[in-house]
Formats: C-alpha cells, structure tokens, sequence
C-alpha cells in the first residue's frame, strides 16, 4: 500500500495554502496513495515565528468549512487523511490538533498537540494549551493509524504510548527547520537528530514512522527567519528510511508499506512482550529520586 506525505511553502493566504492542500491531496490519490498526511499548521505561514495577538484569528473550530472541504476531499478520493489544523476551542484557549478522516469523508477523531515547545522563533506556548485528547490509535479503511505532532516527535514515551493503543504506523505532521543564525553544520546535526529519533521510535515500537515537514523560508516581524529543511520521509520498523521527500522543493512524497512487516518484525523482536511495567513508574516523575545514584 502507498501512503503520501505533502510538503510545500505556505502562502500568505490561508484560501491558497487550502487549494494547494487539496491538489495535492488529489495528486496523491491519482498516484495510488491509500492515506495522505498533512505538514502542521498547513493553513497559514508558520505564525509562532513570532508573539502576535492577532494570529489568534487564525484559528478555527474542528467542525468548520475548512474541515468539511477536507473530508470532502478524503470522500471523493479515497483516502484516508491526517489534517493538521489550529483549533479553537473556546475563548481563550487554543490547540495544535490533528484530524483523522476516514475514506468515507467521516471524522473519525482528533488529536491535540501534549509537547509544546517555547525557543527562539517556536513560540509554541504563547498560542496553544497543551493536548488532553490521550494518544491515541484510529481502525481506519487502510489500517491502524496514530498520530502526533512535530514536538511530540522527540519523546519515546509518545510513540510508546500510541503504539500501545494499536498504530502500525504513526504521523507527524511537522514544522522544523534551522534559524538564520545557525551555522550549516548545527543544521545538519539537528537535522540528523531529528531524522535518527524517530527512525528509533519506528525500531523500538515494531512501527512505520511517517513525518510531514514543510519546506521554504519564512520570516518574523524582526527580522529572524526559519528555513524549512523539508525532508519529509518514512521510516520502516527496522529504522530504515524507505522514502524521502527533497530538503526545499514542494512535494507529494510516496512511500510503500506493508503493514505483514510490522506483525512479523513484533514475532521476531518481541519488545511489547518483554516490557518490564512493573519497572517504570519514575517515568510519572519529573526528575529522578533525590539521592539516586549515589
């Protein structure tokens, strides 16, 4: 089966970044792809570059035009959808969420962003409150499906935690790339970073790992920038990065799964079965015991 991650640089206009969205949802379709997933935030410009009250305007309820579009979309087409969309719950409080829509155009649930960043030019806090939806795992047309997003990436406990709740494959509809004043090499190196942790996440979960980066460079009213480094790609259960998408070039990624691969890789490296859970209750604290080690 073919799934299809799109990545391309926003426009100013939210109407445009919805119309290229929906292309390319049709372009993966027309391609054979069986589930497409969405880059975070892909209705606007990366808006957190900067603290601007007026970004709040950007925001949505779930049930909404742009999502009745979307689950138009995923109806007519086929496919089953990962949505990356800015939530408004209610005054005053706002979500980085994801929907999941089934191939028959039906919401079939949502998740909201739990890791929230605050650095340079990822001013995450100042607009959204973090996830309460759990992790969680979606019997979709085409598969079991799980869903984070972007920050979410660098915790195992996330992955884990989808994983347990039956995903064979895991999205992350993302946003990242280097700042202006970086050198190349502190690009590349966190750029590896980024890329060597999730392709862990697939190894220790016996999952594919899909992540759907936006590319480009967009700046903040202070003159600080961000450069998309793209690189959306897909991550089979042995870490090994089966498709990716180019560094700066807008693109409908395809990439082939075989969800046999993730019951045999679990037959053969067993480690749901060897978890020690009677073991793990420090991962509820925020820091070790105070003394331990010594």
């Amino acid at each position: 089966m073919k799934i299809a991650l799109t990545q391309f640089a926003a426009a100013e206009r939210p109407s445009d970044n919805l119309d290229r969205q929906l292309s390319m949802i049709s372009e993966a379709a027309a391609k054979g792809a069986k589930i497409v997933c969405t880059q975070e935030l892909f209705m606007s410009r990366y808006f957190c570059i900067d603290l601007d009250c007026k970004n709040f305007d950007l925001a949505e309820e779930v049930a909404s035009s742009t999502l009745d579009k979307l689950r138009d979309s995923a109806r007519k087409n086929d496919v089953v959808l990962v949505a990356s969309l800015f939530e408004r719950r209610a005054k005053g409080v706002f979500h980085n969420t994801a929907a999941v829509i089934d191939a028959d155009g039906s919401l079939l649930g949502i998740y909201r962003k739990s890791h929230i960043p605050h650095d340079p030019c990822f001013e995450e806090k100042y607009y959204f409150t973090p996830g309460d939806t759990g992790y969680r795992s979606w019997r979709t047309k085409y598969g079991n499906i799980g869903v984070l997003i972007c920050w979410d990436q660098w915790y195992p406990e996330a992955a884990r935690l989808t994983a347990l709740k039956g995903a064979d494959i895991i999205f992350y509809p993302t946003a990242i790339g280097g700042l202006a004043e970086e050198s190349a090499e502190e690009v590349a190196s966190f750029h590896n970073a980024w890329q060597t942790v999730q392709c862990g996440h697939a190894v220790a979960n016996g999952a594919y790992v899909a992540a759907a980066n936006r590319v480009g460079i967009e700046c903040g009213s202070r003159g600080n920038s961000i450069k998309f480094w793209g690189g959306s790609f897909c991550s089979n259960p042995y870490g090994e990065v089966v498709a990716k998408a180019s560094p700066d070039l807008e693109e409908v990624l395809l990439a082939d799964v075989d969800f046999k691969i993730v019951e045999e890789f679990r037959k053969t490296w067993p480690f749901f079965r060897d978890r020690r859970i009677d073991t793990y209750g420090g991962l509820a604290k925020r820091f070790g015991d105070e003394g331990q080690g010594e």
